[in-house]
């Protein structure tokens, strides 16, 4: 299993497919681990050498103490680049990953080849409800929040017909460390891209769920006219839209990237 130590963390992360083939780098959403793009790597690893880690205060990576940046967690990605040796690569996040990748194709356009957001926005949320949510988890752990988030991640039919993977989730969600999750909110709470992403060279994809209400298609529509030349595909599915259409997704992720 390996860990990379770099800015004062250890940071899990997973290497799928060949080594010769293109690297295209994966970012998990807030509460999640790597573990979120399993429906992914079978296809997507047969045509790129797929790097998943687990974010900073989540999955099997280190929790420092909060609050955190996205300048910081977009840090941890480039020196684990670094680390392996990865010069350019692509890269596709989903929410918080979103940001990241944002943040990363601002300010390290050298080292993004083609960018896939999904699910995601310049900015995310209000302060209020962010520090609302921060307050709660701080104080009563994320046991007292993981309904609520869980049932914004696929949409309530679907959600009603896979409880298994609604159990799946929202153990991943449990699993996440209660420091970590509340200094990442932090992050996409004080992140604020709106501006800066009409300098976003790079080729993109934006993706959005038309049920997404955390990141609705409207943030999505915001990137799309915003990132220059930036295409836009959206799913029947709510946030984790990879979960909820797994094989458009990866069909969509690949095509793009392939082309």
């Amino acid at each position: 299993m390996p860990f990379a130590h770099l800015n004062g963390i250890q940071l899990h992360y997973q290497l799928d497919g060949d080594a010769s083939l293109p690297v295209l780098v994966l970012s998990n959403s807030l509460g999640t681990s790597l573990a979120m793009w399993d429906p992914q790597i079978p296809e997507l690893s047969r045509h790129f050498r797929v790097l998943r880690y687990d974010t900073r205060g989540h999955g099997q990576s280190g929790a420092t103490p909060g609050p955190y940046s996205i300048a910081q967690l977009g840090g941890d990605v480039i020196a684990l680049l670094d680390q392996l040796g990865i010069e350019r690569a692509h890269f596709c996040g989903l929410s918080m990953g979103g940001s990241t990748f944002m943040w990363l194709a601002v300010h390290h356009p050298q080292r993004v080849d083609k960018l896939i957001l999904c699910n995601t926005g310049a900015k995310i949320g209000t302060a209020e409800a962010w520090n609302s949510r921060i307050d709660t988890v701080r104080k009563e752990g994320l046991g007292a929040i993981a309904s609520a988030v869980v049932s914004r991640w696929l949409t309530p039919e679907y959600a009603e017909n896979n409880p298994q993977q609604v159990q799946a989730l929202t153990a991943m969600l449990l699993a996440t460390p209660a420091e970590g999750y509340a200094g990442a909110c932090a992050a996409v709470r004080d992140n604020d891209l709106r501006e800066a992403i009409a300098g976003i060279r790079a080729p993109t994809l934006v993706i959005a769920g038309s049920g997404d209400v955390p990141t609705p298609p409207a943030d999505a529509q915001f990137m799309r006219t915003t990132i220059p030349g930036a295409l836009y595909v959206e799913f029947d599915a709510a946030h984790i839209s990879n979960q909820q259409q797994p094989k458009a997704f990866t069909q969509a992720l690949v095509q793009f990237l392939t082309q």
